[in-house]
């Protein structure tokens, strides 16, 4: 999934964004209040983590007029410790959760986690389809049983897709999803993805509808989502 991270502390927006990355995320930075309004009101995100700290234009006042756009994305605030009247006043601006600094990695990792999968209408991280087997929290995929082997990237798509199984997902979100505002985004990269994947999991697993997008299959003989 695709996460705009809100944090004026350089070293901590850089570790944040390293290990969502390795969570299969695609992460923005922003670095001060005016960035954050601005690629959250232009670009497409599945959340945000948003101090409330920020230069510029502080994270409260991003987060209300967020709202007040009518934009509905998750947000994960980040707050002082001792800042407890502003987790209030976050929470009563939009928040959907806070974490208190200084944090756990790990825990952020969770809670973004959970908001993505109750913003997709989900609380499950394990999908099965036919023979295909994905575990999003465990980043692992299995085919008749047995572990398929996925690059980043490949995995990063395959979850896109699971979160939206039987349901077409256009080439232009993929792509996002993938690629931070940074990277050069070349649609025929997404399409060399797709072919792997296809060769990976089985060429029926993946289809592909014009105009439409791509869609990972939901299989009668195993269509499920678990826990």
């Amino acid at each position: 999934m695709r996460v705009l991270v809100a944090e004026d502390t350089y070293a901590l927006a850089v570790q944040l964004r390293a290990r969502l990355e390795e969570d299969s995320h695609s992460v923005d930075v922003a670095l001060d209040g005016e960035q954050a309004l601005y690629s959250a009101e232009t670009e497409f995100y599945d959340a945000i983590v948003l101090d409330l700290g920020l230069p510029k234009l502080d994270g409260l006042t991003v987060l209300r007029r967020l709202r007040a756009a009518g934009r509905t994305t998750p947000v994960l605030i980040l707050t002082a410790r001792s800042g407890w009247s502003d987790k209030v006043d976050g929470l009563n601006a939009g928040a959907d959760d806070y974490l208190a600094k200084p944090f756990a990695i790990a825990e952020l990792l969770a809670r973004v986690n959970a908001l993505i999968r109750r913003s997709h209408g989900q609380t499950v991280t394990i999908f099965e389809t036919g023979n295909l087997r994905i575990d999003i929290a465990r980043q692992t995929v299995t085919v008749d049983g047995q572990p398929a082997v996925l690059t980043a990237l490949e995995f990063k798509l395959l979850a896109a897709l699971a979160h939206n199984i039987g349901q077409p997902v256009s080439k232009t979100r993929l792509t996002e999803h993938l690629y931070a505002q940074d990277f050069d985004r070349d649609s025929n990269t997404l399409e060399v993805i797709v072919s792997r994947l296809r060769r990976k999991l089985g060429e029926e697993a993946i289809a592909t509808l014009r105009g439409k997008g791509y869609v990972l299959i939901a299989r009668r003989d195993g269509a499920t989502a678990g826990t």
